[in-house]
């Protein structure tokens, strides 16, 4: 790894080829935002707007504090929460006011480009030919499933939407996906950088390599602990195909793993211990299966990675990769890397599917040896070339052959974010009168009053009021079923029994948001409730403070 020579050129297509892919991904958000009503306003997240708010509402009390409480959830809670990435936005935030908004194209860019760079050295790694490189290179970035098969279903057949999801919408895996609204994943996808430490401590038999890649590893699990698994369960998987190739106990590089680990476990040590004796974090810990996303069986993997996975798996099987002889480090290293993820996807935790975060780059890597060495040569005797050298038409050929394979479905989730968002609705945009009435509460609320709301707007009121809601998150909102069955039943307009107002008293809710999603969801008589108090009306938007009984 130490001679990698990436010439001028390729350092210009790399960079090339990234603005490229942060360009087309930023369509989307200039859209939303430049198209948006006057009555609208974008909130600033492409997708999954739960977590994304979950995330700003960390970076919002980061700026004032080093561990932070739950505000997603009503039940008072000690600050005991600490994540990098946030804490580090939330710093910046303070000096350049750059917004949540900004904060997600600050992700995308330093994010999305740093894992565009670390994907090409780690292809440059593996192969001297810069044609290798670059399509592997192209493939990792712009790759994706066999998804559209569902797309093309759900139009044929009329289906209200397509059948298997999860083979279209997951984005860890997938770069491009990553860079259109999960850039938090490949920010978190660094990690591979250490990596670089492990390999050159092997090589030059030095443990100061070591040492930097422990720190490393301890700065990225800080920002995303479970990576540390991928970490550690890579590292394993080359010391096992090192120790059968070569037949002989691997001391070194057994010493290189133990510094790695014992350097790099505190941020994991502290999750554990974080979920193990606080009772809160235990519960939302216990909450993390509803989301109900989980890694798909093998049969949808194999949908969901696609061409890909496919190329690579023929790769090791027919490019005979699993005979460990005359394998070099590096070709075992990416084996390994391949190979323990397909343990890595199925453990049995809630959180199994993070971990084919990353898992593009072996796979891509993979995925072009097969294509070029196997797929060209095939190419070539079919055409009958001279001496059996594909001519450089030819591999361009195939390689816009491949990259036409692996990118419809990025596509089609690129197309989907405009059809998405032309609508103009929730979760993506909230009313003006929405937006003003949580500044309202900003500025003439306290941080631990507790609001209760529509899940809708819930989600958001952490972050962009600073206050505790009663229902925002399906894992972080304690008991989340129960909140949600009592918010449903709260806002259809009944009077209350004892045992509501009870309930409400318990969690000292403070005030009542009534907006066009609450009211659309019952007959809300405010005259029916008479513990309620008018504090802000503006448009279809009132605030209702919560005043107890004696």
């Amino acid at each position: 790894m130490n001679n990698i020579k990436i010439e001028r050129k390729e350092q210009f297509f790399v960079a090339l080829t990234a603005l490229l892919a942060l360009a087309i991904t930023a369509l989307p958000y200039l859209f939303a935002e430049k198209f948006a009503p006057e009555s609208k306003v974008f909130m600033g997240i492409m997708l999954d707007v739960p977590d994304h708010a979950q995330y700003f509402s960390w970076m919002r009390d980061f700026q004032e504090q080093l561990l932070v409480e739950n505000k997603l959830t009503p039940e008072v809670n000690a600050p005991v929460f600490f994540n990098l990435l946030w804490w580090s936005l939330g710093q910046l935030n303070s000096l350049f006011q750059f917004g949540y908004s900004g904060a997600i194209q600050i992700l995308r860019i330093f994010g999305g480009l740093g894992f565009m760079a670390v994907s090409y050295y780690c292809a440059s790694a593996y192969f001297t030919d810069p044609y290798k490189r670059k399509l592997s290179f192209l493939v990792i970035s712009f790759g994706s499933g066999l998804g559209w098969i569902w797309v093309i279903d759900k139009y044929l057949n009329g289906l209200a939407d397509i059948r298997f999801p999860f083979d279209v919408f997951i984005a860890e895996g997938n770069t491009f996906l990553g860079l259109l609204g999960y850039p938090h994943f490949l920010a978190a996808a660094l990690y591979v950088s250490v990596f670089w430490f492990f390999m050159q401590a092997w090589k030059q038999k030095k443990l100061r390599f070591a040492v930097w890649g422990g720190l490393l590893g301890q700065f990225w699990g800080w920002q995303h602990a479970y990576d540390l698994w991928i970490i550690y369960a890579v590292m394993g998987a080359f010391f096992l195909l090192l120790w059968l190739r070569d037949n002989k106990f691997p001391f070194f590089l057994f010493k290189i793993i133990l510094v790695v680990g014992f350097l790099s476990f505190p941020p994991g040590l502290y999750s554990f211990l974080l979920t193990a004796l606080d009772p809160l974090w235990n519960r939302i810990l216990a909450q993390f299966a509803n989301a109900g996303v989980f890694t798909p069986s093998p049969p949808h993997l194999l949908i969901l990675m696609g061409i890909p996975l496919i190329l690579a798996l023929l790769q090791v099987l027919v490019g005979r990769m699993y005979d460990l002889k005359g394998k070099s480090d590096l070709q075992l290293f990416v084996l390994g890397w391949f190979l323990i993820s397909f343990v890595l996807i199925y453990l049995p935790v809630d959180y199994q599917i993070h971990m084919l975060n990353g898992w593009q780059i072996p796979v891509g890597i993979l995925a072009v040896e097969f294509w070029v060495e196997t797929m060209t040569l095939w190419l070539t005797n079919r055409l009958r070339v001279v001496n059996k050298k594909p001519f450089p038409r030819h591999q361009i050929l195939m390689g816009v052959i491949l990259i036409l394979l692996v990118v419809p479905t990025n596509l089609y989730l690129l197309a989907w974010r405009f059809i998405d968002l032309q609508r103009f609705s929730y979760p993506y945009y909230l009313e003006k009168a929405e937006v003003d009435a949580l500044k309202w509460l900003e500025q003439n609320s306290s941080g631990d009053d507790v609001v209760i709301s529509s899940l809708t707007i819930g989600q958001y009121i952490p972050a962009w009021s600073g206050n505790k809601a009663f229902l925002a998150h399906w894992a972080q909102t304690v008991d989340y079923f129960e909140k949600e069955e009592f918010v449903r039943l709260f806002f259809q307009g009944n009077p209350l029994t004892p045992s509501q107002k009870e309930y409400l008293n318990s969690f000292s809710v403070d005030y009542v948001f009534l907006g066009p999603v609450e009211k659309s969801m019952g007959n809300f008589n405010v005259s029916a409730i008479p513990e309620l108090q008018e504090v802000y009306r503006q448009g279809n938007v009132q605030i209702f403070q919560w005043r107890e009984n004696d």
